[in-house]
């Protein structure tokens, strides 16, 4: 009897601290990253709002170019808008307003700011999406195929491209697009005046529009998810267990499908999480060239005011999607790696 509850305390000194604590290192390691995303978030309020107010420019006197206005006038639209009130004061109200849901109103259009991006999200939305998901299988497509047959003709000619287009400034590319079809495809806005009513037609004339910048962000981005596909795949090829199973008479397509890209795909899927949220931000130049009616062309257009309550909208919505996106990634990557969830 002795001997066995000797053996019994011997076996549960081995197990694994967090097994016995039921799962609480996982729970641990998500409020550990929710808590940081949270303190990213906070960080982003404040340099946001400040970061904005450093901006050259008077949006009052914005408002009143080209009109005669006395200075009493200007006074009262100054004490309306809030911006007489002493900094941190005007800190402590966006923050609050923040907090209830009101990003204020635009000094420009005098319209709720949360409205204005609500109606900007969704052209962003189907613009980045659609470019991702296009970049993303084109990359893996392309960095499996060249990493798998390292050093052939096809690997470098693929990385050359991919290394040529991912330095290409995305606003040349799209300036270069617009000159090279020469009006094949619409160079402005979302919608066309002149299309006829329904759901399929305005569905085409969408998607006519979408073509250039759609294209654009995808040459651009789907470089990356290439070359980090084949990066990963190349570091996979010499392992043990790919020996193991060519030792056990598995064709090479077979080892490539079922066992090299798997492992592979990690850091790619992590970085796909990653970037989404960048490549949201990043589409404000594409935009501005196309003139596509989406959160960067906001922002665009709040930059020439300055319209302040908007340009900090944008940015806390922007930033907020990169926070967003790499908390998912990072609690993503402990469910994909086994080896995360042990260390």
């Amino acid at each position: 009897m002795t001997e066995a509850l000797s053996s019994l305390d011997q076996s549960s000194a081995l197990v694994d601290p967090d097994e016995r604590r039921g799962g609480t290192g996982t729970a641990r390691f998500v409020l550990s990253k929710i808590g940081g995303a949270l303190a990213s978030l906070a960080l982003v309020v404040v340099l946001g709002f400040f970061l904005f107010r450093t901006l050259p420019g008077d949006p009052v006197r914005f408002m009143v170019r080209d009109r005669p206005t006395d200075p009493k006038m200007m006074a009262e639209l100054r004490a309306q808008m809030g911006v007489d009130k002493p900094l941190l004061q005007q800190f402590w109200d966006y923050v609050v307003g923040l907090l209830q849901g009101d990003m204020g109103v635009s000094y420009l259009q005098r319209r709720p700011v949360f409205d204005m991006i609500g109606e900007r999200l969704w052209p962003t939305i189907l613009l980045v999406g659609s470019a991702t998901v296009l970049a993303v299988a084109l990359g893996l497509w392309l960095g499996i195929r060249a990493g798998w047959r390292r050093g052939s003709g096809f690997d470098k000619a693929q990385t050359g491209i991919a290394l040529t287009l991912w330095s290409v400034p995305q606003f040349w590319l799209g300036l270069m697009l617009l000159v090279a079809t020469d009006g094949l495809f619409p160079s402005r806005g979302m919608h066309s005046p002149d299309v006829a009513p329904g759901f399929f037609s305005e569905g085409l004339d969408v998607l006519h529009h979408l073509v250039l910048p759609c294209v654009t962000l995808l040459v651009v981005f789907y470089a990356q998810y290439m070359l980090v596909m084949r990066s990963s795949l190349i570091g996979e090829m010499n392992s043990d267990y790919l020996t193991t199973a060519r030792a056990k008479g598995l064709r090479d397509d077979l080892v490539r499908k079922r066992h090299a890209v798997p492992n592979a795909l990690l850091p790619t899927v992590t970085l796909v999480f990653m970037q989404f949220g960048m490549v949201v931000s990043g589409a404000v130049s594409v935009e501005a060239v196309f003139s596509w009616p989406g959160l960067g062309q906001l922002l665009y257009e709040a930059l020439r005011g300055p319209d302040l309550p908007v340009l900090q909208g944008v940015f806390v919505t922007l930033a907020g999607a990169v926070v967003l996106m790499n908390l998912l990634a990072e609690l993503l990557y402990r469910v994909l790696d086994p080896r995360v969830r042990t260390a």
